[in-house]
């Protein structure tokens, strides 16, 4: 990881260190918002079926929401990562180090993980021997696992002087290639890296579900052919566009479009119609249209109907100005400013 790379974040953490910090609701807005984000991206790079919506309204309502079409195990898998979030927040509090932290710590977020969905092999290490569909690594046999997670603390340690970005995504890569348990591991890891990533004064990083194939991808090249850059500049994007959501919020400007910049939504496919964004948003039609009037946003295309397509984007850019009309009180002309469409 290079040395200028790190340097640039380390400015960008001084930069959002001096601006002034957000009010209390601004804070927790942004933090809910990356809770549901990562719960998201973490549970669909693994195959959990639930969409961004359905992700946040199980979060919200718990399993009793009903997610038509989706399995319950979907459902406990994105209850219990936000579960998983809270208490990586919580534990990075305790801790005056990424040095201190413990085989404990790492059982702990796995337990909460697998709760309910597979109680046998909560917060425990696999007995058996696991494979990694599509990949050709060989992982460690199940005797070792607890010799190298013994190892692997001893490692975390033993790390006083390096950049806590390296030490966040070298922690990552080295769990999620021990495999320690049945079920979870990528999990784990990424909560583990965000783990470092906060007991150090960084914000929460997304590896975003939209970039699933590059980072496993990534991962398998550095575990096959011991080249690791292409990982480290996965994490250092995630890194990047945390900070920068944050220092756009320090400074009064939308922070989501940092954070989903470059996501893949120009697919036909994945275009909605007025009746579906309506719907995830909870607003009626009429005041879709309204926002589509004022100029504070617009559909993709059309079709030869005249049927209005958006990008599924537009939902969190609705919520966002659902939120700056009931909690900050703004009219249409300075919602437009803070979104910076004037």
């Amino acid at each position: 990881m290079e040395k200028e790379i790190l340097e640039k974040l380390v400015k960008k953490k001084q930069e959002l260190e001096k601006l002034k910090p957000l009010s209390d609701q601004s804070a927790q807005n942004l933090a809910e918002w990356l809770k549901v984000e990562l719960t998201y991206s973490s549970n669909a790079i693994e195959g959990n079926t639930l969409t961004r919506a359905e992700t946040a309204e199980v979060i919200e309502k718990g399993v009793t929401a009903v997610i038509k079409g989706k399995p319950l195990k979907d459902q406990l898998e994105a209850v219990n990562h936000a579960k998983a979030i809270d208490f990586i927040k919580t534990l990075a509090t305790q801790k005056k180090g990424h040095q201190s932290i413990t085989e404990e710590d790492i059982l702990a977020i796995h337990k909460t993980i697998l709760t309910g969905i597979d109680d046998l092999w909560a917060g425990k290490y696999r007995k058996s021997e696991v494979f990694i569909r599509g990949a050709t690594v060989e992982l460690p046999q199940p005797q070792k696992v607890p010799y190298l997670m013994a190892e692997f603390t001893q490692w975390l340690e033993g790390q006083q002087e390096a950049h806590p970005v390296k030490v966040a995504a070298d922690a990552h890569f080295k769990l999620v290639s021990i495999h320690p348990f049945v079920d979870g591991n990528g999990r784990t890891a990424r909560l583990l890296m965000n783990l470092v990533l906060l007991i150090n004064g960084y914000p929460i990083a997304i590896v975003r579900n939209e970039d699933r194939i590059e980072y496993l991808e990534a991962v398998n090249r550095g575990q096959t052919q011991n080249d690791l850059e292409p990982f480290y500049k996965l994490m250092v994007q995630a890194v990047e566009r945390s900070l920068d959501a944050y220092i756009a919020a320090a400074q009064g400007k939308p922070p989501l479009p940092f954070i989903s910049k470059g996501l893949r939504y120009m697919v036909r496919g994945e275009l909605l119609k007025i009746g579906k964004v309506a719907s995830q948003v909870g607003l009626p039609i009429p005041t879709i249209r309204y926002y589509i009037s004022q100029g504070l946003i617009k559909p993709q295309e059309y079709t030869k109907g005249g049927f209005m397509l958006f990008n599924r984007d537009v939902v969190d850019k609705i919520r966002e100005i659902k939120r700056l009309q009931k909690e900050e009180r703004l009219s249409i002309a300075e919602i437009k400013r803070q979104l910076g469409q004037t």
